[in-house]
């Protein structure tokens, strides 16, 4: 028992283990209930369930932030928050690349759900590496602090005045070309397999990858992507490696789940990217205020950041009021 005990106390990344031991068993938990249970067939989600399904997901990462307050003080409490609130914001633009991704590889939407799953537990252990590398660094280097501030307000720069491509050409993109000549890719989808064997071109049958194993891999490779921009500004706002880690899979959890509704409504929340600059740009600025003034105050970071993106969603809704929802209209390219 003393063994165990020593186990589960023990400091791990700064935190005690059972602390990562439940945060681990709560997600892989709603993971299991959503697949095992909600989806185990393959089927069309509705923007209802959807809307359902995602509303659960925000409710288990605001009750665990509580439970982060409890747990390890107020200070983290809201650190988790205001992390949760900036990566699900700055993860808006991936679910247009989503959408973007199944429309090109012609992904029914009742096949949509498993890619996003197992995407999930992708993320799960891509994030896990990145904040790992992200929290030597900075143990081993604390300027790199300030390369993250330095990094975090010149993206913040460049979204303000920058104009987004809002048509991607993945025909032409280089690592889509790459998979093509590297992967035997079969011509159509066969149901839910990602992996398929059928005969070569001598007759010989080899394992093929599905398009929807294609869709994974290209969508794995949007979050990294994203990643470079979340990472980092929650690393801003703290360097509990804790706090980073949960916050940022909650809120991906919660994304993944409202992919279905916001995928035909993504146009209605224009103008977030302009709020979403202004929080990179303050929690950038944050680090270098901190010999001038002294550290920011948790509870400014989250009401700042708060009050940001809820202005950004607010102007969003009504200056896009009327229009039409948005349709991905990119013919299929397999």
């Amino acid at each position: 028992m003393n063994a165990l005990e020593l186990f589960l106390f023990s400091d791990f990344l700064g935190t005690a283990t059972w602390l990562w031991l439940v945060f681990l068993a709560v997600v892989f938990s709603l993971l299991a209930f959503d697949l095992g249970v909600l989806h185990r067939d393959d089927r069309e989600i509705g923007v209802r369930e959807s809307l359902l399904l995602s509303a659960g997901y925000i409710s288990a990462g605001l009750l665990f932030g509580l439970w982060v307050w409890s747990q390890k003080g107020s200070i983290a409490g809201m650190d988790f928050y205001t992390g949760f609130l900036i990566e699900k914001s700055l993860s808006m633009d991936n679910v247009f690349v989503m959408a973007l991704i199944f429309s090109f590889l012609a992904i029914p939407r009742q096949y949509q759900h498993k890619v996003l799953f197992w995407g999930i537990m992708g993320v799960i252990v891509l994030r896990a590496l990145m904040i790992g590398l992200g929290a030597a660094l900075i143990h081993e280097y604390s300027w790199i602090l300030y390369v993250f501030g330095a990094f975090l307000a010149i993206t913040g720069v460049k979204m303000l005045f920058t104009k987004v491509d809002d048509h991607p050409d993945l025909e032409k993109n280089a690592f889509v070309n790459f998979l093509r000549r590297h992967l035997r890719v079969t011509d159509r989808l066969h149901e839910q397999r990602f992996f398929v064997k059928q005969p070569d071109a001598s007759g010989k049958r080899v394992l093929w990858v599905t398009p929807l194993f294609l869709a994974l891999i290209l969508i794995e490779c949007a979050d990294l992507v994203f990643a470079i921009d979340s990472v980092p500004a929650i690393f801003a706002i703290t360097q509990d490696p804790f706090i980073v880690y949960t916050s940022n899979i909650f809120a991906i959890l919660g994304l993944r789940a409202l992919y279905f509704a916001l995928a035909a409504m993504i146009h209605r929340f224009a103008y977030l990217k302009y709020a979403l600059a202004l929080v990179l740009i303050f929690i950038g600025s944050k680090i270098f205020l901190v010999g001038i003034i002294g550290k920011i105050p948790s509870s400014i970071s989250l009401g700042v950041t708060l009050a940001l993106l809820v202005g950004g969603v607010l102007v969003s809704l009504y200056k896009t009021r009327g229009q039409p929802p948005h349709v991905i209209d990119e013919p299929p390219h397999i």
